[in-house]
């Protein structure tokens, strides 16, 4: 069995917390494919449902404080955004987080370390595991540390997600590239506190709408509510 769990300090010391019970940085960092080898081990996937719920929450209250402008819908996408997928993936290799994972011979050969979907899991885990150890105040002290800024952040996962892109390369074919325009309809707030908001025109008809604390956001919210609008494709 894979056992990397002896340099974990270096992971406390990046997410700049230091657990009170390392069995439960332990127990979070245990794959499920190392219990099935190791029956005494305790594996992270009650952690991992745990960690899911309260990310959702301290993500959701810091948006909720800090985009006090926006709307529920806006707020819903932006959580998204934050706490599913590919942030999660990105999050947890920034952390390095697959050097600390406990993890069965098979699943360590075929490179479970870097797998996606183990990433999430081991980063949700964690955050469950922290809330544990220290509470809700200690975990969003961690949440604030390790997502940084949340509007760069936001900026990054559109620049990933590219909806405006998706949205012309679906149109351009037939459409041609001048068939989409994006129009700024509200600008409000102080600098410090902008909100913008976008309609997205395709042919002279408005598709989609969108919010944000900046034009970028607002436009990329546009595009993909346009195209969410879209009938299916088959």
């Amino acid at each position: 069995m894979a056992e990397a769990l002896a340099g974990a300090t270096a992971l406390e010391e990046r997410m700049k917390y230091q657990f009170t019970d390392k069995d439960l940085l332990r127990r979070a960092l245990t794959h499920p494919s190392y219990g099935q080898e190791d029956r005494k081990s305790e594996h992270n996937q009650r952690l991992e449902f745990l960690g899911d719920a309260v990310l959702g929450l301290v993500v959701a209250e810091r948006l909720f404080a800090e985009l006090p402008q926006e709307r529920e819908g806006a707020l819903t996408r932006f959580r998204s955004m934050l706490v599913k997928g590919n942030q999660l993936c990105q999050l947890a290799r920034e952390l390095d987080l697959g050097s600390y994972l406990r993890l069965g011979d098979a699943e360590e050969a075929q490179g479970g370390r870097d797998r996606d979907s183990i990433l999430e899991d081991a980063f949700e885990a964690v955050v469950g595991a922290i809330y544990l150890d220290g509470g809700l105040e200690a975990t969003r002290q961690v949440a604030r540390e390790i997502y940084g800024e949340i509007e760069t952040r936001l900026d990054r996962q559109t620049e990933s997600h590219n909806p405006k892109g998706r949205l012309q390369e679906l149109l351009q074919p037939t459409l041609g590239n001048e068939s989409i325009e994006y129009r700024l309809v509200e600008e409000s707030g102080p600098d410090h506190l902008k909100h913008f908001s976008v309609e997205v025109w395709i042919e002279g008809t408005c598709k989609g709408e969108g919010s944000g604390p900046s034009k970028k956001l607002a436009e990329a919210a546009a595009a993909l509510d346009a195209l969410e609008k879209m009938p299916v494709q088959n």
